[in-house]
């Protein structure tokens, strides 16, 4: 049971029905990114029913995708409890699953629809990690997806809000608030992106997405490695080896589209009736 202080991860009921803030979060994230990205959409001329239809068909693809991620790598608890594969609303997903699946089906869309999957990246990239930021404290009501074990004045030394403090106690002991350093870091890239995403002549088609990539795996990095509860692969986690992996990925090919395509065109351009790839 919880201990007295700590908040409930549900946040009403109807009837039978319990409505739980993990799902309330990330819904409200995926309300913003969709306005943000439909807003951005329209200036860089991609038709907003196209973004309709990436959320509608990407969003259930990129849940189910992050749900198997995470039973896949903790197949030693699912295989003795199937019944709970499916509750996903008692939290258990892996953002990295997520945006695999999110990718193939932008991947897909923008080819049957002829325009260019990197722009789309483009536009989706900011508001991604910021849903991102933000669904982390769905982690946060569940008390999960916390780092190793610490003390009450080391998180008082942070300065942290009582609430936040008292949501870390989990069992009578203290846990780093690693959702909260990495919805910092979230939060941060997202910022830095919107105001740099503008910028004339900065980034070219795609590169917005590789700068998001670049951010995102390099603070994931070393805050997996703070957590304990994530698979280990020799000497690291799994999503370490993936942040190292998506982290060289992305500079590489940044660095190749840059200085062997230098005809690619201005994220700023917009669509255009040459470049559909």
């Amino acid at each position: 049971m919880p201990i007295l202080g700590v908040l409930n991860p549900v946040a009403f009921s109807l009837g039978p029905i319990e409505v739980r803030w993990y799902g309330i979060i990330i819904a409200s994230a995926v309300v913003i990114a969709t306005y943000l990205s439909v807003s951005e959409g329209k200036k860089r001329g991609i038709a907003e029913d196209n973004i309709y239809d990436l959320i509608l068909w990407g969003l259930p693809v990129a849940i189910i995708c992050a749900r198997v991620y995470y039973v896949i790598f903790e197949w030693g608890y699912y295989s003795q409890n199937l019944s709970q594969i499916y509750r996903i609303w008692d939290g258990g997903i892996a953002i990295y699953g997520g945006l695999i699946g999110a990718v193939i089906v932008l991947v897909t869309l923008c080819k049957k629809r002829g325009f260019s999957s990197w722009l789309m990246l483009d536009v989706a990239a900011p508001t991604v990690i910021m849903a991102q930021g933000i669904g982390r404290w769905g982690n946060f009501m569940n008390q999960e997806a916390h780092g190793r074990v610490t003390t009450l004045s080391f998180l008082q030394g942070l300065h942290l809000p009582d609430f936040i403090i008292k949501q870390m106690n989990i069992a009578g002991t203290y846990y780093q608030p690693t959702f909260l350093y990495e919805s910092v870091w979230d939060l941060t890239g997202f910022v830095l992106l919107m105001l740099l995403r503008h910028r004339e002549h900065l980034f070219k088609r795609g590169e917005v997405f590789f700068a998001y990539v670049i951010w995102y795996s390099f603070g994931r990095f070393f805050i997996e490695g703070m957590r304990t509860d994530s698979l280990m692969l020799g000497p690291l986690r799994v999503s370490q080896w993936l942040s190292v992996i998506l982290f060289f990925g992305a500079v590489v090919w940044l660095v190749m589209r840059r200085y062997w395509r230098p005809l690619d065109s201005w994220y700023l351009d917009g669509t255009d009736e040459t470049y559909h790839k």
